[in-house]
């Protein structure tokens, strides 16, 4: 088994296609705006699916929007990483942190409150 793609749930798809693609830099692979979504290529084939949520949409659907993800970006140097995406407005919640394991961490949130990080692995 292969991780295809990862889904995210937003409220408002344009500031959210400009957050992923702009200030994240993530090529934009299938613009399907129109249709409520947008697929951008996170790299090994692996997508991530940028899906909007009707503002009608039922109480389930919302709770969809603004929660902490689980996904992780990962990076070789997440000082120099963290300073680029705030220099193009990226919100972090701290410096990054060293974690117990060995690694690195720092915590950021796109403009709908999905919480995200960047991950820098311990050198082998």
């Amino acid at each position: 088994m292969k991780l295809s793609a990862l889904r995210l749930h937003v409220h408002r798809l344009e500031r959210a296609a400009d957050f992923y693609g702009t200030r994240l830099g993530l090529p934009l692979r299938v613009d399907g705006r129109r249709q409520g979504w947008c697929v951008f290529d996170l790299g090994g084939g692996v997508d991530l699916v940028v899906e909007a949520v009707a503002p009608d949409a039922d109480e389930d659907e919302q709770a969809l929007v603004g929660r902490p993800t689980g996904v992780s970006f990962a990076v070789d140097d997440i000082q120099a990483a963290q300073q680029a995406l705030a220099a193009r407005g990226v919100p972090f919640a701290s410096a990054p942190e060293r974690q117990a394991w060995g690694g690195w961490t720092t915590s950021f949130e796109d403009p709908d409150g999905n919480a995200l990080q960047l991950v820098q692995h311990p050198s082998a």
